[in-house]
């Protein structure tokens, strides 16, 4: 997404990270400790690039048989998008099952076309969520 106005991309994206981080992250976890797990959001586990300690965050992924697409939807501006960078060596849940991974930032994919591939409902919830997103390819190492 190309902004003209980078202070108004800066609000939204500090407006998404409060949502995401205080309304839509723990809602997730909360469902995923209860055992109940839903198609529009799993787990990607990384490293933090300032503390090493394990950070998990829900994401909503397009599986096939080598691994799966994200779409990192404040690119590196996102914590677990500069994890990544730092420490490309990541988990995501598929299913039930825990996945290990390398996972690399794709800026020469295109992320509209992408994020069509989530759905409709998907797809809409990344481009109202979206401040500077990117594709994000996790290879199976498992």
């Amino acid at each position: 997404m190309t902004n003209a106005n980078p202070d108004k991309t800066l609000r939204k994206f500090r407006r998404e990270r409060a949502i995401g981080r205080y309304v839509l992250n723990p809602v997730v976890k909360g469902l995923t400790k209860l055992g109940m797990h839903t198609a529009m959001a799993t787990e990607l586990e990384t490293i933090g690039r300032k503390s090493g300690q394990l950070r998990r965050v829900p994401v909503s992924a397009q599986f096939d048989e080598d691994g799966a697409w994200v779409i990192c939807q404040h690119g590196t501006r996102s914590g677990w998008g500069s994890n990544i960078t730092d420490n490309p060596n990541v988990r995501v849940r598929q299913g039930h099952q825990w996945r290990s991974g390398v996972a690399e930032i794709r800026p020469d994919d295109d992320v509209v076309a992408r994020g069509r591939k989530f759905g409709r409902l998907g797809s809409g919830m990344v481009k109202a969520l979206e401040t500077t997103p990117v594709s994000v390819r996790i290879d199976f190492t498992d």
